[in-house]
Formats: C-alpha cells, structure tokens, sequence
C-alpha cells in the first residue's frame, strides 16, 4: 500500500505560479513512477504530467508543457508539480498517483494508487 496526500493548492490569479507537494508513504516510493492528473467540473480526469522512478523521463499534456514542471526527492519520498503562467483553464482538482511501472505513464487506469486531490482555482 502507497498512502498519498497533495498539499499546495489553492486560489490564485491568472499568469501566477503555485507549487504542488505529494508526500507518499508506505512502500518504497522510490520504484514507483508517479503522476499528476486534473478534473474540472463535469470533465473527465486528465492526464497532466508524470515522472519515471529515477527522474530521468518525464512527460507532459500539450496543454501544459512549457507551463508545469513534474520533479521528485526520493529521500523525502514526495513529487512536486511546479506550476507557472497558470490560466483559468487550469482550474481544477488536481491528483497525484503511484505507478509500480519504472517509467511514468498517461494512462489513467496504469495508476494503482491516488491522493485525495487537492483544489486549484485560478481567476482571470
């Protein structure tokens, strides 16, 4: 069992930055590949970023690549998403996830475990 909790969220105005934590715990984070995903209200869950255990892949939506940065501290077993220039249509509940895979995925369904999610508002 993985145990996630996002942090970080919040209300914000349009062209600004918020910093997204996910702190894991239970098994070793470290062979877990890890990613970030969104719902909007009466939207279907996206894809927005993922990261392979060892950091060296990463993968973006188009909608956000330029904008969002995925990272992760396997010493402090937490990923971030660093997220800059945000729109209105950025707002939603935003969700990390645990994938047992080595590298990250887009996949909804290749995640076996979730946090709870964590609200992102930004106004115009």
């Amino acid at each position: 069992q993985v145990q996630l909790v996002e942090s970080g969220g919040g209300l914000v105005q349009a062209g600004g930055s918020l910093r997204l934590s996910c702190a894991a715990s239970g098994r070793t984070f470290s062979v877990y590949s890890m990613g970030w995903f969104r719902q909007a209200p009466g939207k279907e869950r996206e894809f927005v970023a993922a990261i392979g255990w060892s950091a060296r892949n990463t993968y973006y939506a188009d909608s956000v690549k330029g904008r969002f940065t995925i990272s992760r501290d396997n010493a402090k077993n937490t990923v971030y998403l660093q997220m800059n220039s945000l729109k209105p249509e950025d707002t939603a509940v935003y969700y990390c996830a645990a994938n047992p895979r080595s590298t990250g995925s887009r996949y909804l369904g290749e995640y076996d475990y979730w946090g709870q999610g964590a609200q992102v508002t930004v106004s115009s």
